[in-house]
């Protein structure tokens, strides 16, 4: 599990090690950006900017629906895996987000609430959202870079 706190001061601890603070989407998009530049882009068969793309718009809508609906971000983790990341987001509500669109569909009208949800489950895959014993909920998704 790769859970760091992004430090510019060059701290050669292993990063997978470091606790992870995370107080908004923008830097949580910093973070998986910095973690993306340094796994995949070394290495041949990259990850392509589009699937990054997708991957920071997920990581912006779990962020920010914890945030806004989840009683604030309890934790923020990202593992690196060989296809893409898992990104696991903790927060302090028992409420489950809905899946009435079903996987990938947009909703036909705005109802109130906005689209992240439904652009989740449309680019992200293996969502699982588990209750925490000490309360609240982790959202964990796997974002395809390959």
């Amino acid at each position: 599990m790769r859970s760091a706190e992004h430090r510019p001061d060059g701290d050669s601890a292993d990063a997978r090690t470091r606790p992870v603070t995370i107080t908004s989407a923008a830097a949580a998009r910093s973070y998986v950006r910095s973690i993306v530049e340094e796994y995949w882009r070394p290495a041949a068969g990259t990850a392509g900017e589009t699937a990054v793309m997708d991957l920071l718009l997920v990581v912006s809508e779990l962020v920010a629906n914890a945030i806004r609906h989840g009683g604030g971000l309890a934790g923020f983790e990202v593992t690196p895996l060989a296809e893409g990341v898992r990104l696991s987001v903790h927060d302090y509500s028992d409420a489950v987000p809905s899946a009435a669109y079903g996987p990938g569909a947009l909703p036909r009208t705005h109802e109130g609430s906005g689209y992240g949800w439904p652009l989740i489950i449309r680019l992200a895959r293996e969502i699982r959202i588990d209750r925490r014993r000490e309360g609240g909920k982790t959202v964990s998704v796997f974002v395809p870079l390959m």
